[in-house]
């Protein structure tokens, strides 16, 4: 065989070769030309499959359309599968978002924040204005709703006021302490003062914590904390001794309660740790002076730091007895 013959022969056998072969490509020029020319794409997002149009995620400025026109390397497998290394949870999601301009968007926060993550990861900056409006809305409506804490231990109780940065205003109301009967106005006072406790909530709302309280031994007794310790207390009953029988009254001293309210606020936002504070709430000007029926006892706590204790005075009564016999005070 001639020269030129074998050399014939060895160029067809190339080329025989080579068309039996696929073509090879560089991983980078497979990873950024595998989508140049394409309509459709399948996509497989940790495990989730997704079958969508270029076009579809081309609408917006982010990385699945750098992924489409070859700006960002794309991983494709054997079956020209896209491969994308995130959980395909929410990724749905993404897809009708470009597809609609608009979607609806999970109520639970935390699968909210599931897939502002994902927006950001795939920088559809409309998703994620949409996921930032939301959580705002949803943050508007939790601070608007009044959510009072129930006390279900001393220990709770303790903890709740230590790390509370706000004033605390605590009601606690045990009407099922019947050691003595009621006189006839207690059951209507009580309820008046669980009344004041709903209303300065509404007013006071995000400002001051305001909890309930129904263990222990007081029938209707307010307490008053700033810092961590506290202020002031009114305490709303008082033991009436009347036709040899003790009964327990209830006050609404309503004036004197909104006026503790009103001075437990200096001690928003750590103001009252100022030197003037502990003056100003001691001062007793005429605008603070008891009402009627009332009497004030301070304890000394602390050296000059005093617990205002608000009492309702014991009432005085004569009991029912006949002409001639000793008349009984108590107090």
């Amino acid at each position: 065989m001639s020269a030129e013959a074998s050399v014939g022969s060895h160029a067809a056998d190339s080329a025989q070769s080579a068309a039996s072969q696929p073509a090879c490509h560089n991983t980078d020029e497979h990873r950024n030309q595998g989508l140049l020319g394409s309509k459709y794409v399948k996509l497989n997002v940790g495990g989730s499959l997704h079958y969508t149009t270029v076009q579809t995620l081309s609408k917006e400025d982010s990385l699945l359309r750098s992924i489409c026109n070859g700006g960002t390397d794309a991983t494709i497998d054997s079956e020209g599968w896209v491969v994308l290394d995130r959980c395909g949870r929410h990724f749905g999601l993404v897809l009708n978002f470009l597809r609609d301009g608009s979607v609806p968007l999970p109520e639970d926060h935390r699968e909210l924040d599931e897939v502002l993550k994902e927006a950001q990861y795939y920088r559809v900056q409309g998703l994620v204005q949409h996921c930032l409006s939301a959580m705002q809305k949803q943050k508007d409506v939790f601070e608007s709703v009044c959510r009072i804490p129930m006390i279900t231990s001393a220990k709770e109780e303790q903890r709740m006021i230590a790390t509370c940065r706000k004033p605390v205003v605590k009601l606690q109301n045990n009407r099922g302490n019947n050691k003595y009967s009621y006189t006839s106005n207690s059951d209507d006072n009580l309820l008046k003062n669980i009344e004041l406790f709903d209303k300065l909530v509404l007013r006071f709302n995000g400002r001051v914590l305001f909890v309930k309280d129904v263990l222990g031994d007081e029938i209707c007794c307010w307490s008053f904390y700033g810092e961590g310790r506290k202020i002031a207390e009114v305490c709303c009953t008082s033991i009436v001794y009347a036709t040899e029988k003790k009964q327990t009254k209830v006050e609404f001293p309503e004036a004197r309660i909104f006026e503790e309210t009103l001075n437990i606020l200096i001690y928003e936002n750590g103001r009252g740790s100022g030197p003037g504070s502990l003056h100003l709430l001691d001062s007793r000007g005429s605008g603070s002076s008891l009402g009627a029926g009332q009497s004030e006892e301070e304890g000394a706590v602390g050296g000059d730091r005093r617990v205002r204790r608000i009492h309702v005075r014991r009432h005085i009564m004569h009991d029912e007895r006949g002409h001639g016999q000793q008349t009984v005070y108590k107090d």
